[in-house]
């Protein structure tokens, strides 16, 4: 593509000549006035002259045409990949590249914004990854965009200027436009919550776009995995249910609401959200039968923590001595047995029996209704000293009923290091503690106790042995509650470094944790975790069964998957998620839950191809729409950038002409010597036509 154009040169600058040029013309006008004979040639004179100072030439360009470029842009997230939506996709892709391969002058770039690992799966952004394919190009090369895409995009630029600056902008929806759906929204719900107390969660569901008149949806309510909770719902009106947290941590809770015959997708029917559970404040009732050196430990230990509300009793001196003390002037506090253990005994959170004999005080009524708090759900230790060897030992009063552990009735006085037991390698509770191996032999490396009771072990778990790898710590589940039961009343010794010492505070911190069932201290659960785009899955148990587990992703795909051992009683594994929602991962007797992307997202919540999203940039590039299912691929014709860029059944893409210059020539208009000729020939021609 050449082009032709002419240039001057002024031989003088502008300032001589513009005065010259002004005499002349006076000179001239004078002479029309005065009807001066050879006016025509003193014209052809100073017309010569004039052409001669400004030294005019013809400049030829040698051009070669710049391809404009055009972009097309595919949405492969998750909501095109229902119903026959990826099948339309490829479809419209093969007679794209047919269709643009007919101009020679354009450059065609395709984007795929969805698809690969790193890709987000909760929104779809299209006009970010069309701002990087054209980060490079001129804006004034730019033939347009062209969007496969359902209109779901949650980037549409809100600046008008942005809006226009990539020429026409063409969609090409995925969808049909008679589709419906039916979702469930978590319209409101807390990201954190008291355990044991209520939270509320205001959920709707909605029959998009239009619902029947006083329709009501059923909701099935999970609360981690657990059993399903059926709940009616208004449709188009937000709901407030409440749910009780039972433990501290993550609590998942899952919404599914049933599904229409023949809506688009049943993905966004269900939603989740999690709901970490906090302990507002810790109580724990402590209760030492006598002051030994042990008291002081346990009343560190509890409160060193702020959380912990620590009410402690010591009894020192049983209701039977008599020993002539008046009562005036006894400073000593009553045991308050009723309001402890009757009115406000469900209010702690956890209770501790250190080196308790039976003195009396507490009747058996009371004893019994500890029982029942266990059974129910409560959190009991026993820390037994000498006295519970004796014949009035504890165990032989209702609280009996929930030990793990019966006395022999000896007590062994000898030094020796409590040993993790096989079974306590894998129990979370006992599981890694700092000092477990390293020691002599292989043994542990923390220092010796000195006491021990004989026990004999009828239920539970014996994750700590002692002298003759006797039970020294067991734990067990009794009706919903939990026991533990320390064989020794001298894990004070590792609190005074005696011999290096030992992890009491971590042992004692984990043993309360898993007493008051907190979830990190599970010792049969099953996890699953989303860390990014992967489902982390990691199974605790106690015995070396390794079952494969199943996922099923939010589609009802499933997928089994084989667990490693990572450590003794851990096992993990990974897989990657294929799209955004709820996994399920079950071992056939556990269950866990798995929220990928960000809980209830975007790129769920309306899965119906629209074009109001994108309605604002059709209009500001001058764009056009069509519907792949009715209309397929409309015929693409190349416009000029001043006329109309859509039409019936057409896109156009902007020719913008542009060009780089690969070579120039210039010929002088006026030699020099045929300029002076027309001048004074001109001037002769004057003078001869005057003089007659």
């Amino acid at each position: 593509m050449d082009a032709a154009s002419v240039a001057f040169s002024p031989l003088l600058p502008w300032t001589v000549l513009g005065p010259l040029f002004g005499l002349a013309v006076l000179a001239l006008l004078v002479g029309a006035w005065r009807r001066a004979p050879g006016l025509g040639w003193r014209l052809l004179a100073f017309a010569a002259l004039a052409a001669a100072l400004l030294n005019p030439s013809l400049v030829e360009e040698r051009r070669d045409p710049i391809r404009d470029v055009a972009v097309v842009v595919v949405d492969r997230s998750p909501s095109d990949q229902i119903e026959d939506r990826p099948a339309r996709i490829d479809a419209a892709l093969a007679d794209l590249r047919t269709k643009l391969a007919a101009f020679p002058d354009l450059e065609t770039r395709f984007v795929t914004v969805g698809e690969g690992a790193s890709a987000p799966l909760d929104e779809t952004h299209l006009f970010e990854a069309l701002g990087a394919a054209t980060a490079d190009v001129p804006r004034r090369r730019l033939a347009g965009a062209i969007l496969v895409t359902d209109g779901q995009v949650h980037d549409v630029p809100t600046d008008p200027a942005v809006r226009s600056s990539f020429g026409p902008v063409h969609t090409l929806l995925t969808g049909r436009p008679d589709e419906f759906d039916r979702r469930i929204v978590v319209a409101q719900a807390p990201s954190f919550g008291l355990v044991g107390q209520d939270v509320t969660v205001t959920l709707r569901v909605d029959d998009l776009p239009n619902a029947e008149p006083g329709a009501v949806a059923t909701v099935t309510a999970t609360k981690d995995a657990g059993a399903p909770e059926a709940l009616q719902l208004p449709v188009g009106r937000d709901t407030q249910v409440s749910f009780r947290l039972d433990h501290g941590g993550p609590t998942v809770f899952e919404f599914a609401v049933e599904g229409l015959p023949g809506e688009l997708s049943q993905a966004n029917n269900r939603a989740a959200i999690v709901v970490n559970g906090v302990r507002d404040r810790l109580r724990v009732l402590l209760v030492s039968g006598e002051p030994h050196p042990g008291e002081r430990t346990w009343r560190n230990i509890l409160k060193s923590d702020p959380s912990v509300d620590l009410v402690h009793f010591t009894i020192l001196r049983p209701p039977e001595k008599q020993d002539g003390t008046p009562i005036n002037e006894l400073s000593l506090i009553s045991f308050p047995i009723r309001e402890l253990f009757e009115t406000n005994l469900k209010d702690f959170d956890l209770i501790i029996f250190d080196r308790y004999r039976r003195m009396g005080v507490l009747p058996n009524l009371y004893l019994g209704n500890i029982a029942r708090y266990v059974q129910e759900g409560g959190a009991f230790l026993e820390v037994s000293g000498e006295a519970f060897a004796e014949p009035l030992s504890l165990y032989r009063t209702p609280i009996g009923n929930i030990l793990p552990a019966e006395p022999t009735g000896e007590v062994l006085e000898q030094g020796f290091q409590p040993v993790v037991t096989e079974l306590g390698q894998r129990h979370p509770v006992t599981a890694t503690l700092e000092g477990s191996t390293g020691g002599p032999g292989g043994g542990p490396s923390w220092g010796r106790w000195f006491r021990q009771i004989d026990v004999v072990p009828h239920g539970g778990n014996v994750v700590m042995t002692g002298i003759g790898d006797r039970p020294l710590l067991v734990l067990n589940r009794v009706g919903e509650g939990r026991v533990a039961q320390m064989a020794s009343d001298q894990i004070w010794l590792w609190s005074r470094g005696f011999e290096g010492g030992g992890p009491q505070a971590e042992l004692l911190r984990r043993l309360a944790h898993w007493l008051m069932r907190e979830p990190e201290l599970e010792e049969n659960v099953l996890r699953a975790e989303a860390a990014g785009q992967r489902i982390e899955i990691r199974r605790r148990n106690l015995d070396q069964s390794n079952p494969p587990v199943t996922v099923t992703d939010p589609d009802g795909k499933t997928q089994s998957v084989t667990l490693s051992e990572a450590s003794p009683g851990l096992y993990a594994g990974r897989v990657n998620a294929q799209g955004p929602g709820i996994y399920r991962v079950s071992d056939g007797d556990k269950t866990a839950l798995a929220v990928v992307g960000t809980l209830n997202p975007p790129e769920l919540s309306d899965m119906r191809a629209v074009t109001d999203k994108l309605a604002p940039v059709t209009e500001a590039s001058g764009g056009g729409v069509a519907w792949l299912a009715s209309d397929g691929v409309p015929t693409l014709r190349r416009t000029r950038p001043d006329r109309a860029a859509a039409g019936a059944g057409w896109f156009g893409l902007r020719g913008n002409g542009d060009y780089t210059v690969t070579g120039m020539t210039e010929t002088p208009l006026l030699p020099p010597l045929i300029a002076l000729f027309l001048g004074l020939g001109g001037l002769m021609a004057a003078w001869r036509r005057e003089g007659r």
